[in-house]
């Protein structure tokens, strides 16, 4: 084998690693702070922009995303940086048994490249600004023996209930966000609405935009569609039963995923969702049994699974909103798709 120069000037033999499945979809660089995790992103840019670090023999840029099987030239000065048990081995959870026997308790379905959350109302997604607890910081309950930890693929509202995807390798990550992206996935929520919507079935088009200060008194608002903040959002609603005319079971299809969509455009057409007291106002307070929480929940999911064919996923009722479907006689049990037909149009 040839010998080559390095860029500060040592002799040495280039190496080459090959990408594993496990590193599929990964960025090159994100590929390079997995094993190389003393290798500043600087340096990586000038090995890159010099030719040193190859993919399969030609250039390669940071973002490139990487494909199982491809050799990653390794420069010689490189070669002696070992990989880290921390980067290779399956982690030894942090978790307290209590949050990782809660998120085990949310997973109903699970496969080699997924699982399938029903995620209960009144914990948030992801983490930010004021929240501690929060689904993405509990997923390294479900790592098992793999090296990668689940990743979040979409998020929901905190307040929000229901179906939610997490990825098991960083592959399946890519191809799940593609699919989103070229909205390839098929979302259906339930609501119980104050009030009936009119038509029983129709499409809320309806463009919205950031309103109101930073933190808890930020929304979404009507704006027109030529306004430099705003965003079209479209929403498919069906009504699937009511109760005497002061409440109604929704279901909705959102084409567009916005900010609080589903709530700001029930809320728009007079019918704000029960609990939903940011955009409806006194007039989303339920009366009697029902409980003062936002009742939304994404009942199920349709999307191209990252091994070929369909991923489809039904997640049941949380208690406050069965309570609500047994009071009024609703069926929680219901699968069907009320969209099927504007499906086929």
């Amino acid at each position: 084998m040839k010998g080559s120069i390095s860029q500060d000037g040592s002799a040495g033999i280039a190496s080459a690693k090959n990408v594993e499945p496990d590193d599929a979809g990964a960025r090159l660089d994100r590929w390079f702070k997995r094993h190389f995790p003393s290798l500043s992103h600087g340096h990586l840019e000038k090995l890159l922009r010099t030719g040193q670090v190859r993919v399969d023999g030609k250039r390669a840029k940071a973002g490139d995303r990487l494909e199982a099987g491809q050799a990653i030239r390794i420069p010689p000065q490189l070669k002696h940086d070992t990989v880290t048990e921390r980067a290779v081995a399956p982690r030894e959870t942090s978790l307290k048994d209590a949050d990782r026997k809660f998120i085990e308790g949310l997973v109903i379905h699970e496969d080699a490249s997924t699982f399938v959350l029903n995620k209960p109302s009144g914990i948030a997604s992801q983490g930010g600004s004021g929240i501690g607890r929060h689904i993405d910081g509990l997923l390294e309950g479900l790592q098992g023996k793999k090296r990668q930890r689940p990743r979040l693929i979409h998020r929901l509202d905190r307040d929000t209930s229901g179906v939610l995807v997490v990825a098991r390798t960083l592959s399946a990550a890519a191809s799940l966000s593609e699919s989103l992206r070229r909205r390839d996935a098929r979302k259906i929520y339930w609501a119980l609405t104050k009030g009936v919507p009119r038509p029983h079935r129709g499409v809320i088009k309806l463009a919205l935009a950031k309103a109101g200060r930073k933190g808890q008194d930020e929304r979404m608002a009507a704006a027109d569609a030529d306004e430099a903040d705003a965003k079209s959002a479209t929403t498919y609603y069906a009504v699937m039963g009511t109760a005497a005319d002061q409440y109604a079971w929704v279901a909705l299809r959102p084409v567009t995923g916005r900010t609080h969509q589903l709530r700001a455009h029930l809320a728009y057409i007079g019918t704000p969702i029960v609990g939903d007291f940011k955009y409806g106002g006194r007039d989303a307070k339920g009366l009697g049994e029902l409980e003062d929480r936002l009742h939304l929940h994404a009942r199920s999911i349709d999307i191209a699974h990252p091994e070929g064919g369909r991923l489809k996923a039904v997640a049941p009722l949380p208690p406050h909103m069965a309570h609500a479907w047994k009071l009024f006689g609703f069926d929680a049990k219901s699968e069907g798709d009320p969209f099927a037909e504007e499906r086929r149009r």
